[in-house]
């Protein structure tokens, strides 16, 4: 076989893996975390022509909703699906944006393979790009958050400054890595950890400190345009005061999130673990620079979710990726050059075998729940404009913006700084809602002044929650169980 069709064989493996792992039952598993759905009502904000921003609350930039509003406009959604109100219908709502999060998985992987390739060896590339599209924690990607969202412009940007120390166009690619940079900073600001990897990526490119100048023009202007936009709308001192809110968000959940990711993927902990040791020894700036200011964050600042573990899912496959690809070049000269195919071929079964089960896994009943409220919402108030909806906006945004149901609260929060305006009420109470259910009177009050009609449960509690891979099962505990009640 020749070189080229090697390497169209090398990053065709990855690609073929990522396509499945990402693209096969997307709104079977995961269920729809409640996060996802804020970030969906914010999109649909956007694509009903509302502005960028819902309401005064700026808890992050605003570009996630925009990006993905500009995605779905492109396939006419939701009005291309002819929605309806059966299950299935409401399914094909989330289906659209979580195969939109699987064509971003793919690219990541191919930028994971680009970045390692170009970095150390076509080897190691191979083994951190499968790594990344069969091990079983990056299901993570599968959920529509903005974590999965600026993940691809966030390995663009360091795939452009590695490729711009042997480029001609070292201008050209240092620009394109800063404007990638800046989208993602314009993402999620979190990202700001990101800046000494690729800073010193560019410098250590250029040599030129102008050129890194250059590079930070619009790191900088680009996520400048979400505190300029509350200026324009007269909400800057809510931009602050959120900003400090986010920045001092009681932190105690470090622990518990490195618990998720042991229980979700023991072997990848391990061994990405292993390879940020190993990179301690050989002192490699690219793995350090990417993940020791990361965690210092996740330690010291911020409510930990374990989602958060997103942006450093492809420098723990590039890692532990390097080190093994190390150890093998260590054996034998006979058998040498089949270790590490002998190895990837291992581990991308393991990977594909444990994601296999999961992503095959139907857990949610939120669909079903949906579907109920809108068959019945004529017979359960027998007003429907007299009725308010209560929900988290995991289903809000289905009611208010594709059925266009009146009086849906964007959120069950809003209760606690509302009151009810209309005579009936339908609540729909997930788990999530009674997680919250004790934060305010008026939530609890609403739950127990309420008549259950309707329950249904979610494949998850057919899953031993205590057998891996099965393990991951326990972030999907939000679709398990959701009631219909009345008032």
């Amino acid at each position: 076989m020749n070189i080229t069709k090697t390497a169209i064989l090398f990053i065709t493996i990855p690609l073929v893996l990522a396509a499945f792992t990402h693209l096969w039952n997307p709104v079977g598993f995961p269920d729809v975390f409640y996060d996802e759905g804020i970030y969906m009502y914010r999109t649909m904000h956007v694509l009903a022509g509302e502005g960028p921003q819902v309401d005064y609350f700026h808890d992050h930039p605003f570009f996630g909703q925009l990006f993905l509003a500009g995605a779905l406009s492109l396939t006419g959604y939701p009005d291309s699906l002819h929605p309806t109100t059966d299950a299935n219908s409401v399914q094909m709502l989330y289906l659209v944006p979580r195969v939109l999060m699987g064509i971003l998985a793919i690219f990541d992987t191919f930028l994971i393979y680009k970045i390692s390739e170009r970095r150390y060896s076509r080897n190691v590339a191979l083994l951190a790009s499968v790594m990344f599209a069969v091990m079983p924690i990056t299901w993570l990607t599968r959920r529509i958050l903005l974590d999965s969202i600026l993940l691809p412009f966030l390995l663009t940007s360091i795939l452009f400054a590695i490729y711009a120390k042997d480029s001609k166009n070292k201008k050209l690619l240092v620009v394109l890595s800063g404007i990638f940079l800046g989208i993602t900073l314009f993402t999620k600001e979190t990202m700001v950890t990101m800046i000494p990897l690729i800073a010193v990526l560019v410098y250590q490119g250029t040599r030129n400190r102008k050129m890194l100048g250059l590079w930070f023009i619009p790191v900088i202007l680009i996520p400048m345009i979400w505190p300029l936009q509350s200026i324009q709308d007269n909400q800057f001192h809510y931009w602050v005061n959120d900003l400090l809110y986010q920045a001092h968000r009681q932190n105690n959940n470090f622990i518990h999130i490195v618990e998720n990711f042991f229980y979700f993927d023991p072997v990848l902990l391990i061994l990405g673990l292993a390879g940020i040791l190993y990179a301690i020894l050989k002192k490699d700036s690219v793995i350090l620079l990417w993940f020791v200011p990361f965690l210092v964050f996740l330690v010291s600042v911020g409510y930990s979710q374990y989602f958060y573990w997103i942006p450093v899912l492809p420098v723990l496959c590039i890692a532990a990726a390097k080190f093994i690809m190390d150890l093998a070049a260590k054996a034998k000269e006979d058998v040498r050059q089949k270790i590490p195919y002998v190895i990837i071929t291992c581990i991308g079964i393991f990977g594909f075998t444990m994601s296999f089960f999961l992503i095959s896994s139907n857990v949610s009943s939120q669909y079903d729940a949906a579907a109920y409220v809108l068959q019945n919402v004529h017979n359960i108030s027998n007003d429907k404009n007299n009725t308010t909806i209560v929900s988290s906006a995991a289903f809000s945004w289905i009611f208010k913006y594709v059925y266009h149901i009146p009086d849906t609260l964007k959120d069950y929060r809003a209760l606690l700084f509302h009151p009810l305006t209309t005579n009936h009420v339908i609540l729909i109470a997930d788990l999530h809602y009674k997680s919250n259910v004790n934060s305010g009177k008026q939530l609890s009050d609403l739950y127990y002044n309420t008549t259950m009609v309707k329950k249904f449960r979610g494949g998850v509690l057919e899953a031993n929650l205590g057998q891996y891979p099965f393990t991951s099962m326990t972030a999907n505990y939000e679709g398990s169980e959701v009631e219909i009640r009345t008032k």
